[in-house]
């Protein structure tokens, strides 16, 4: 997945294209949690698909929903979706800075003194 420790950083090159990907899976996961959002309201909650696909990108995006729900259903599966959401958001912000933390990390850990010191 990364270069190890011991293993010089990769170019700047390759390291956008690892950000890219990223970046990529971290939209691609996004882009199902809202399909879910989207299915779920329209199919527990009967909303319309422009109305569902709102409502879920508004709980999605941390803002909270804009229609009231009616059903048990709709109800259940919209706080069982925010709490998701929120997971996603903590799991995309994740998968978005994790090649740059490893690389400023890397790059912080080839510096040590610690290191330039055991190969003496």
């Amino acid at each position: 997945m990364f270069e190890h420790r011991k293993q010089p950083l990769v170019s700047t090159r390759e390291f956008i294209k690892r950000v890219g990907k990223y970046t990529a899976l971290a939209f691609l996961l996004v882009a199902v949690s809202w399909l879910i959002g989207i299915l779920g309201y329209r199919l527990l909650e009967g909303l319309p698909w422009i109305d569902a696909t709102l409502n879920a990108a508004m709980i999605l995006g941390g803002m909270g929903p804009v229609d009231q729900l009616h059903t048990a259903a709709g109800k259940l599966f919209a706080s069982f979706y925010a709490l998701f959401s929120g997971i996603i958001f903590l799991v995309s912000v994740g998968i978005l800075l994790a090649p740059i933390i490893h690389r400023f990390m890397h790059k912080f850990h080839l510096q040590s003194p610690e290191d330039k010191g055991s190969s003496e």
